[in-house]
């Protein structure tokens, strides 16, 4: 019992230090945003966290953790509506639920991490897409998509049965690639924003709060010990202990390298890049923060932050509008951390490496295909772009009434 209790406070600590990671995407959002589209911004994170936590509870969490049976395909389950109590026929907790942390801690957790694929998605549409059908594919991701995707693995689904198993451990593929596929697709159908590109060339539209970005990147970082050190579902003092260390150098690596080559190719010291940089190393080493080594933690961060700085030029040289480096950051170094899993670290072999494909692929496949359907049925019945004047005047005034700096507000036309 003793344990137990270790174990549940440090889950439950853990929560916490996730819910805090909104704060952060809603810090970093607005900071490399403009000024007049902030208060649009904070709803939608807002919205994010509330309702992804009800339709967590009423379905998701059912839906990510079906109970498969031998017979079943490990493609689709549903336990039922809401939340069964723990509490057994004596009137006691069931502490044979799981000997890591209790029923209602597991779901509190895992709820944290369901609306985390949505705010992606809302960094990426930033400052161009209309409120409500941003609201209704929230409600159908995060209810539904994701939970479904999630239950591949985590909830011991196909990819948990393949012969050598899918790993994800904290979600470089189940969280951040599930959120960017959708970013991508959202981004292809809403296009760039008014002045993004002119004559063919990359127009830079400057966030109006870098301070408060480089706010928003710290928390996320200090948010991940629990992303990560949570995951380990106990409090196991040499595994957390190495998934913490693992986390932090590679977000260091990460930013150092992005730094270094964005410096080395565009001859500035650019900030922004550098904090995506942290980003992207804490992405690529969450598909496997407790199988590598500290040097590989190191490489994984490293690589990532590479990839982060071509992967921005190479999503402008597209002529894709991505306000926040969503896509750069979530989905290319999700892939590439899940896929550093059969390269690095204790489960290294071919096998590791083709059952990493294999769920990158799935995950490609599904999460493209039900976000198109999802974004495009919206586009043509209801429009997911604001009108130019709206965009150019700000969806603050136009869609909430209101100035998040009513003191301080400039013509940013």
């Amino acid at each position: 019992m003793e344990l137990l209790t270790i174990n549940n406070v440090w889950m439950m600590i853990c929560t916490a230090l996730v819910f805090f990671m909104h704060l952060g995407f809603a810090f970093l959002e607005i900071g490399l945003t403009r000024q007049k589209n902030t208060i649009n911004i904070l709803f939608k994170n807002i919205f994010i966290i509330t309702v992804g936590l009800l339709l967590y509870c009423f379905v998701g969490f059912n839906l990510m953790y079906p109970g498969f049976s031998e017979s079943s395909l490990g493609i689709f389950g549903f336990a039922g509506f809401g939340l069964t109590s723990p509490i057994t026929d004596a009137g006691t907790l069931d502490l044979m639920y799981n000997e890591g942390y209790t029923y209602w801690t597991d779901f509190l957790f895992q709820g944290m991490f369901a609306a985390t694929a949505a705010t992606i998605v809302s960094g990426a549409v930033a400052e161009r897409m209309k409120i409500l059908p941003f609201m209704i594919f929230t409600l159908l991701y995060v209810g539904l998509v994701y939970p479904i995707a999630g239950s591949w693995k985590w909830g011991g689904g196909f990819l948990d049965q393949l012969t050598t198993p899918f790993y994800d451990f904290a979600g470089s593929t189940l969280v951040h690639s599930v959120g960017g596929w959708a970013a991508l697709v959202a981004v292809c159908l809403l296009g760039p924003r008014i002045g993004k590109f002119k004559n063919g060339k990359i127009q830079a539209i400057p966030g109006h709060n870098i301070p408060l970005a480089t706010a928003g990147v710290l928390i996320l970082w200090l948010g991940w010990f629990g992303f990560n050190g949570g995951s380990v579902l106990s409090a196991d003092p040499t595994l957390t202990s190495l998934t913490l260390v693992t986390t932090c150098l590679a977000a260091a690596a990460g930013g150092v390298f992005s730094a270094i080559v964005s410096t080395i190719l565009y001859k500035n010291l650019d900030l922004t890049m550098f904090l995506n940089g942290i980003l992207g190393g804490l992405v690529g080493i969450t598909a496997g923060a407790d199988q590598m080594s500290p040097t590989d933690a190191i490489a994984i961060g490293a690589i990532a932050g590479v990839i982060i700085v071509f992967a921005v030029s190479l999503i402008d040289k597209l002529k894709l509008d991505d306000p926040v480096g969503a896509i750069a950051v979530h989905l290319f170094c999700g892939i590439w951390g899940t896929l550093a899993v059969g390269i690095f670290g204790n489960l290294a072999s071919v096998d590791q490496f083709i059952s990493q494909l294999i769920g990158v692929g799935s995950y490609a496949v599904f999460c493209l295909v039900t976000s198109f359907v999802i974004i495009y049925v919206l586009k043509v019945t209801m429009g997911i772009r604001v009108s130019e004047e709206e965009e150019l005047e700000g969806l603050d005034v136009h869609e909430h009434g209101m100035d998040a700096y009513p003191d301080f507000r400039l013509n940013e036309h």
